[in-house]
């Protein structure tokens, strides 16, 4: 199993690409190499989740090896619409949260179209499942406070326009991450286009990545900020003051996986989906603090989280292809309401 960094790619084409950007804080490394022995996964889960899960799929099968690339949803994008125009996607799998990524790749022909015998024994949240992706994961965002800063945790949405907020809550740019862009178009869904310029005007911000957000707060730098699950969750389990608050109207942003049409890997991509969508990865899942997407797996009562049918029975409830082509209108509208700098 082997890590690579795909940040110096996507900061060459920043420029000239929506989605491309440097997060904060990255190392530099050289992009991978195209390596037929090799299972190459594109991914926007956090070290965290992904490590353990390609650990364990290398111990079932023994004779494969993995070089897993964790990024942002968008950064990841860039450096595959970069990839196809050199001629060659060098990725045989990709595992993200930004749904509308995989209908326009479905759209334009390039993911294979695998129908998993795993599929009938998980939670399926999409109505036109046609083997193009699987959804591998239900994550959920929420509001979380420094439990220093804030004594009154939020049971609202609208809480956070409250004085208590104000100039200490942020949102992760949704240029860069697949949860943020899913979130604020739920939220905008939900409560209508002046929910986000109302928070503005209250002093709402936008940090980089879901990771920094969340690491702004637990410093109390933010008092509070939208947050994914699973990486609250591991820094909560480090000591970090802060907590995760669920108001009704629940954010559910599916996590797909799909595999590329040309992979020289496609024995083991569809091992690795397989693997993803079982017992073993998805109990890995749920012990991150998301919501996994069988039944039979157990989810820690500590992390106040439904089943994954009740899961998509509460969430705000979303036609995917209804927000496809807004997407980069939704952004553009987005970065300049909040004044993101690029």
């Amino acid at each position: 199993m082997k890590k690579t960094s795909i940040v110096a790619m996507a900061c060459v084409l920043a420029g000239s690409m929506l989605f491309a950007g440097c997060g904060g804080g990255e190392k530099k490394a050289a992009a991978p190499k195209a390596d037929g022995n090799k299972l190459i996964i594109y991914t926007s889960m956090k070290e965290s989740l992904i490590k353990g899960i390609v650990t364990g799929f290398e111990k079932k099968n023994p004779g494969i090896k993995v070089d897993y690339q964790s990024a942002g949803a968008g950064k990841l994008m860039a450096k595959i619409a970069a990839e196809r125009q050199s001629g060659k996607i060098l990725a045989d799998v990709i595992w993200t949260s930004e749904v509308p990524d995989f209908y326009k790749m479905k759209k334009e022909g390039i993911l294979a179209n695998y129908k998993s015998p795993v599929f009938k024994e998980i939670v399926n949240p999409f109505d036109d499942y046609d083997g193009s992706f699987h959804a591998a994961r239900l994550g959920t965002l929420g509001i979380i406070i420094n439990t220093d800063k804030v004594k009154t945790a939020p049971t609202q949405w609208a809480d956070l326009k409250k004085p208590e907020f104000k100039n200490g809550f942020a949102v992760a740019n949704p240029a860069l991450s697949g949860t943020a862009y899913m979130s604020i178009a739920l939220l905008q869904k939900q409560f209508g286009p002046d929910f986000f310029k109302e928070l503005k005007a209250n002093g709402a911000r936008v940090g980089k990545g879901s990771g920094q957000v969340i690491d702004d707060t637990a410093s109390g730098e933010l008092a509070a900020s939208l947050a994914v699950d699973y990486i609250t969750n591991a820094k909560i389990a480090k000591g970090a003051h802060i907590k995760m608050c669920y108001p009704p109207e629940l954010l559910v942003v599916p996590s797909p996986v799909a595999i590329f049409k040309d992979s020289k890997q496609m024995d083991a991509a569809k091992k690795f989906v397989d693997y993803l969508l079982g017992p073993e990865a998805q109990q890995m899942v749920a012990n991150q603090g998301t919501i996994p997407v069988r039944e039979d797996v157990k989810i820690d009562p500590k992390f106040q989280l439904p089943s994954p049918k009740e899961a998509l029975k509460k969430g705000i409830k979303v036609n995917y292809l209804e927000i496809i082509d807004s997407k980069e209108k939704t952004v553009k509208e987005f970065s300049e309401l909040m004044q993101v700098k690029k």
